[in-house]
């Protein structure tokens, strides 16, 4: 902080000693100075301090010094740096190839109206700001209009692909960047992929969750020669991780030989939802014993790991350390992880007392947290209290009703049980179907509960009626009591039979006897019938079965999970 006033009361000297001096409106006097606020080392401010005195004694003619000050407010003051923009249109002082990139740079900004001056202008042409141009519409999600611009660019070059690539990658489009970025390949052998345009290309990949195409971008990674970066290590990871191979994660990890806070964070973070806990600690304060000091982020890595493996004294010791020993002010994220902690352990009563107390208002994630919790162990009691503080903040969410629903399925009251789904049809609120893929050399084959479009539909629910038959051999029964309604027991089954991770199992074992490791993703939980079938069909089959559901991974080999039934 007193360095901040220092540099403020040096521009302040600064400019008083133009002012006595009669200087102040002399634009040889005056680019100096604007030049030396526009410093890249200087705070925020200064440029703040040198945009309000050009809007009042412009420099005409001076595009370079605009350009230097608008760089520097496109980051901390997008609104400000379009005001001296729009300044210059009106005083005709003259952009150039530079100007329209860096205005265009902040992702907020609507980039339609700049496009209008640029073409009116004549800078189209320029690559620079066509690039600029296709990765402003694309940050701003007008993914339409960025490929449209980039069809009309005769030469694309490196930063075109990447733009564009980067755009769908973030907005949920994995598949097309990666068509995208085979394309550039294909079209284009003389550009050579940098580690910016690696990095969306990990992202997409990590979205997928596509181990085998992660393991060739690895390798393309190293066969290019480019460098290992901190954020490539980082990105490797945490691909890896979402891959569900966590072992080479670790193995990424190892191999760099810098790191940072958000290259530990991928690790703690990847060891935390595949059930390693234990070592997420470890890695936590390993971070800390080498010198870095954990973030946010860090802690939610480390409370998460907690959470997943039930460590309920650490989880609290790491929560209130983190104001205490860091100065870190615990998020809505924190306490949610406390909740699922205490909630997870049994501690229901606690977790509800914790909400309570809670420095910032609960939201409804905070209370579905504990939600979950009461219907996990059958308390009715807190879970219509928690059900009814989240239908005054998110009424319409379909899992709160399904949850409770499961609760009152789960002791056998079928009557509560309808008139909540008689709620949810009233609400006109529809379940979510559960939805599994399986990537299969670079193919994906998805399954819907229930759903009997897929066109080997009748040789893979033929084929799954005969593994449940065996597993039910070994010991499996089917845990039916989530079962939407009072019907007999073999009709329960027959429900349970069609979710959509058995059938991507059943299809596999079918199509691929070959694979020992069976990767699964789910757009779901995992319900606990499916959790004790997958631990069978791991054990009879000798097969490492792995499925990414919504919150974390779960890893089924020779009869059991990586869990510890603990989710």
């Amino acid at each position: 902080m007193s360095r901040y006033y220092s540099n403020m009361k040096k521009v302040y000297n600064l400019h008083a000693t133009l002012i006595k001096r009669g200087q102040h409106e002399n634009p040889l006097s005056l680019r100096p100075f604007i030049l030396h606020c526009a410093n890249s080392s200087s705070p925020p401010d200064t440029a703040r301090y040198a945009a309000s005195v050009l809007l009042r004694f412009p420099i005409p003619g001076d595009t370079f010094t605009y350009n230097a000050i608008i760089r520097h407010l496109a980051l901390h003051a997008p609104s400000l740096a379009l005001l001296l923009f729009s300044h210059m249109h009106r005083t005709n002082i003259p952009f150039d190839h530079f100007t329209f990139p860096l205005i265009l740079k902040p992702s907020k900004l609507n980039p339609h109206s700049i496009h209008s001056v640029v073409l009116k202008l004549g800078f189209y042409s320029s690559i620079y700001v066509q690039n600029a141009l296709i990765n402003s519409y694309g940050t701003s999600g007008s993914l339409h209009v960025s490929l449209k611009l980039f069809d009309e660019i005769s030469h694309p070059d490196l930063v075109s692909w990447s733009s564009l690539i980067s755009s769908f990658a973030k907005h949920g489009f994995p598949h097309e960047a990666l068509t995208l970025f085979q394309q550039m390949q294909l079209r284009h052998t003389d550009i050579l992929p940098d580690g910016v345009i690696m990095l969306s290309v990990l992202s997409a990949v990590s979205s997928l969750g596509a181990l085998e195409l992660g393991i060739w971008v690895h390798a393309f990674i190293s066969r290019t020669g480019l460098n290992f970066t901190v954020p490539l290590g980082t990105a490797l990871i945490n691909m890896y991780s979402r891959c569900g191979d966590i072992d080479r994660s670790v193995k990424v990890f190892d191999e760099i030989p810098h790191r940072n806070v958000v290259t530990w964070t991928a690790l703690i973070n990847g060891l935390a939802v595949h059930g390693r806990g234990r070592e997420a600690l470890e890695a936590f304060y390993d971070m800390v014993e080498s010198g870095l000091k954990p973030d946010c982020v860090a802690f939610m890595g480390a409370l998460v790991a907690c959470s997943h493996g039930g460590f309920v004294e650490e989880g609290q010791q790491v929560f209130q350390g983190m104001w205490s020993k860091y100065g870190v002010e615990p998020a809505l994220e924190h306490y949610g992880c406390m909740v699922d902690l205490l909630g997870r352990a049994g501690k229901l009563l606690e977790a509800f007392e914790f909400v309570e107390r809670m420095r910032v208002k609960p939201n409804s994630i905070i209370w579905r947290t504990l939600l979950g919790a009461c219907v996990n162990h059958n308390h009715l009691g807190l879970a219509e209290k928690a059900k009814e503080r989240i239908k005054e903040l998110d009424p319409h969410h379909d899992g709160d009703y399904v949850l409770l629903s499961n609760a009152y399925g789960g002791v056998g009251n079928w009557v509560e049980k309808e008139g909540v789904r008689n709620s949810m049809r009233e609400l006109r609120i529809v379940k979510e179907p559960g939805r599994s893929l399986v990537h299969i050399d670079q193919v994906v084959h998805e399954f819907l509960s229930g759903d009997n479009s897929h066109p080997n539909w009748e040789e893979i629910t033929r084929f799954l009626g005969s593994i449940i038959d065996t597993v039910k051999l070994g010991g499996y029964t089917p845990i039916t009591s989530n079962v939407l309604h009072d019907i007999q027991e073999e009709e329960k089954e027959h429900c349970l039979g069609y979710h959509s991770e058995k059938l991507a199992v059943a299809f596999v074992l079918l199509f691929h006897r070959d694979r020992k490791t069976i990767r699964i993703i789910k757009n779901l939980r995992i319900c606990y019938d499916c959790h004790s079938f997958m631990k069978h069909v791991s054990g009879f089959f000798d097969r490492c079965i792995v499925i990414r559901d919504r919150s974390r991974f779960h890893h089924f080999s020779k009869g059991s999970c990586s869990c510890r039934d603990f989710w």
